[in-house]
């Protein structure tokens, strides 16, 4: 899941809620917001020092369950502890060092859950998932979804596994506000029209910064990917596997990439699918991320133009012009809605589009939450509904740990897109010509890293991990989230990249309706052999 850099990932008080919501946390935590990190780290060291945790052993016991012996927190979340229950999966804790520079300190608990191989033909391994980010469990999605629909083939022959890298989920989460103030930080204006709401919503990134620093504190400097990605070697090694075979999708992507980089002759069957493109820095991510949401809204739009429910005129430019001017009298006036405490803002609004353009899927409630909002009704209730789910806030107004983690992880993965605002403006013209509507939001959230309390750790650089086997790099035409020349940049990178490219909308392509994606991909990690050249799949 990647998110854009300030923010994330949708429900209703209409039928379409429940559907939505799981079509949502599927795509998007499988996907979160945007600018993922990027740090290239030296081959690990201090091999000896790290033999306690590469041999460390694990108590696997079922999950919703206290481990024997527990000495740190189970993965409990609601929504995954019954599936797992039912479902067979088997939950333990990882230890890994806080610090690689210093083994011998303090230590992180990772959250592991596994579902064995079903059968028939022999088990092939350990299938490490991760749905991205940076902030989704790889637990829960695991738990709540993986195990029960990945492909049939894939789930016969692997084990699969799920990891939430540290800081994220139940290994650790990153703590920032509590809900009543995420309500007010996801409600702030990020489309500032003087020097004070400017400086309203600069204060507002730095309280998040300052509540993460007080609320979390030595671990929110230790959050890289970089150190994850070392986890994820660790994880590897306590399985018992010679070789990492690994799906990441979004910023698991990311992840994945650098743990190719770190460890090449470690890797095994990798698939990245919605790839980031680690060589570019910040401020080009997001300004190729807003191009992205803008080519999604495009096919929304022709798409929308066929329904008898669109609420948006039927030409591009028309349609612009009407969903901008709908934003900016939103900006004056919020939107009232069924919840009592909350009105409608603009940015509220434009998280819960950004958000539909994920998946195609989300596409009739786009539609229908428009047509509430703008309508002769002025409900915005739906659109709410949807930013709520993107930023994973539940009824009871709590919100996951998925934002925290995913500023912290971002903030350290790379120098910030901005330092000011005055940097911001100079580049809204930019912003603005890659997408009319959400450019200029996108640009004011890039300057979310600007006030974080540690500096970045990580820089741009381009992955090659030389000699490692097969890489399958998946790039999807239209992605909103992850631009399709993200997956041609990361595929030319890798000195093994092999692209398969995926000629239609929404975020990541595996798993997703397309039979030639599926077969392509389970016939990879069954056999190790990759989609031939210039492979395309609709």
């Amino acid at each position: 899941m990647l998110l854009p850099p300030r923010a994330a990932h949708f429900p209703s008080r209409t039928p379409w809620s429940a559907g939505l919501a799981t079509v949502l946390a599927l795509a998007l935590a499988t996907a979160a917001p945007v600018a993922a990190g990027r740090a290239r780290a030296a081959e690990p060291p201090y091999e000896a020092r790290l033999a306690p945790y590469y041999g460390q052993h694990l108590d696997w016991h079922p999950c919703g369950k206290p481990a024997p012996h527990a000495t740190a927190p189970q993965p409990t979340a609601a929504r995954a502890t019954a599936a797992a229950r039912e479902g067979g999966f088997v939950c333990a804790t990882v230890r890994v060092p806080l610090d690689y520079a210093d083994p011998s300190g303090a230590e992180v608990p990772l959250a592991v859950a596994r579902k064995p191989a079903t059968g028939p033909g022999g088990r092939l391994g350990s299938l490490l998932l991760n749905p991205g980010g940076p902030g989704g469990s790889a637990v829960d999605f695991l738990t709540g979804y993986a195990g029960a629909h990945y492909p049939e083939a894939v789930r016969a022959r692997y084990d699969l596994v799920g990891v939430d890298p540290r800081g994220v989920g139940h290994s650790a989460p990153v703590r920032c506000l509590d809900g009543p103030a995420m309500d007010r930080w996801a409600a702030t204006d990020l489309t500032p029209d003087d020097a004070a709401e400017t400086a309203a919503l600069r204060r507002s990134f730095h309280g998040f910064a300052d509540a993460c620093r007080s609320r979390t504190g030595k671990l929110l400097g230790h959050v890289s990917t970089a150190e994850a990605a070392r986890d994820l070697d660790i994880v590897r090694a306590v399985l018992g596997e010679r070789r990492l075979d690994y799906v990441g999708a979004s910023y698991g992507t990311y992840l994945g990439a650098m743990y190719a980089d770190l460890f090449p002759r470690r890797v095994g069957r990798m698939v990245l699918d919605g790839a980031m493109d680690p060589s570019i820095g910040s401020r080009r991510l997001s300004l190729e991320e807003a191009a992205g949401f803008e080519t999604a809204f495009r096919a929304f739009l022709r798409d929308c133009a066929r329904r008898e429910d669109c609420p948006l005129p039927a030409t591009e430019a028309a349609a612009n012009h009407t969903l901008a001017a709908f934003l900016a009298a939103l900006d004056r006036t919020p939107l009232r809605t069924d919840d009592g405490k909350r009105r409608l803002t603009e940015a509220q609004a434009t998280t819960g589009i950004i958000a539909a353009l994920y998946t195609e899927a989300a596409w009739p409630a786009l539609r229908q939450a428009l047509g509430e909002a703008s309508g002769s009704g002025k409900d915005g209730t739906t659109l709410l509904s949807m930013s709520d789910a993107y930023y994973e806030r539940g009824a009871n107004g709590h919100y996951s740990p998925l934002m925290a983690a995913n500023a912290a992880v971002n903030c350290l993965d790379a120098p910030p897109a901005f330092t000011g605002p005055a940097a911001v403006r100079a580049a809204l013209p930019d912003f603005e010509k890659a997408s009319p509507v959400f450019g200029r939001a996108l640009a004011w959230t890039a300057l979310n890293c600007a006030d974080w309390p540690h500096p970045a750790t990580g820089t741009p650089h381009r992955v090659t991990a030389p000699g490692a086997p097969p890489i399958v790099v998946v790039g999807t035409t239209r992605d909103p989230a992850t631009p399709y020349r993200w997956a041609r940049s990361l595929a030319a990178q890798l000195d093994s990249g092999h692209l398969l490219t995926y000629d239609g909308d929404g975020h990541t392509a595996f798993n997703r309706g397309s039979t030639c994606v599926d077969t392509t991909l389970t016939t990879y990690l069954l056999t190790g052999t990759p989609p031939t050249p210039r492979t395309t799949c609709h």
